[in-house]
């Protein structure tokens, strides 16, 4: 179903697209989000950095950014709703809307998903893209093999307070490593040596000291290389990590194969 089509006669309603911009400018963006991103009444737009604010002010003219929401200290929590609030007043005014957030909007993206969620309920057509995620650059920037072995995702901060299983014979990636335990965002932040002590301490529970892992940011614009900081575990909580970094830690030596399973495979 189109979200921008309308029934003749039929009351005129809103509706909702949201997209993803991808992480290196102008360059990751596709073609179907490009097309609702110039065909909207109204464009919100979250992104890091002035130069994509200002392509996206030139495709629509009726773009507004959700940045200002967020302050120094104030609960993420809250500056999620708000920007879910203000994408639903348009689309509850009847305007077709389009949200554009960096990456892919449905990773790591609280407000797209609360208001698409909420835009549902209400009976509007709403709809979510898909977009390049820094998980997509990090597989291509650092080479990690996915064959066989698989990987695991978590945000940094629910790893932790969860206390999450997982299996350290497969890559681990943890999002989110500079923001851990941090409850807003302000200015000039970095994960604070304490909790990367308490991070590193879990970790050491199931791998060596000297494992490697890599610190990754995907990379924003053409010009520019990805951060990928290799370091071993034992040494993470001396390094500074900032909010926009991953923690990628390759898998540990795999287990013995299941004769079992040996067997089937021998058949």
């Amino acid at each position: 179903m189109n979200p921008t089509r309308h029934v003749a006669g039929a009351a005129r309603r809103g509706s909702l697209i949201i997209v993803g911009t991808g992480i290196t400018l102008v360059r990751q963006i596709t073609v179907e989000a490009l097309e609702y991103i110039q065909r909207a009444e109204k464009l919100f737009y979250l992104v890091p950095n002035p130069a994509v604010a200002e392509w996206l002010r030139e495709l629509n003219p009726s773009a507004e950014s959700l940045e200002n929401s967020y302050s120094d200290g104030r609960p993420r929590h809250d500056t999620y709703a708000e920007i879910a609030d203000r994408i639903l007043k348009s689309v509850r005014g009847g305007l077709q809307v389009c949200a554009a957030f960096y990456g892919h909007p449905g990773v790591l993206v609280q407000p797209s998903r609360e208001a698409l969620t909420t835009a549902r309920r209400e009976g509007f057509a709403a709809r979510m893209l898909p977009g390049v995620s820094a998980e997509d650059c990090l597989f291509a920037d650092i080479s990690v093999s996915s064959t066989g072995r698989g990987w695991q995702s978590f945000e940094a901060t629910d790893f932790l307070a969860a206390r999450r299983r997982f299996d350290p014979g497969s890559a681990l990636i943890l999002w989110q490593v500079g923001l851990l335990g941090e409850a807003s965002v302000r200015e000039g932040m970095s994960c604070r040596p304490e909790r990367l002590r308490v991070l590193t301490q879990v970790l050491r529970r199931h791998y060596p000291g000297r494992h490697p892992v890599i610190l990754y940011e995907a990379a924003q614009f053409p010009i520019c290389d990805p951060t990928i900081e290799r370091t071993i575990l034992e040494r993470l909580p001396h390094k500074q990590v900032l909010p926009a970094m991953t923690l990628y830690v390759p898998p540990r030596p795999s287990r013995p194969t299941s004769r079992v399973v040996a067997r089937w495979l021998a058949e």
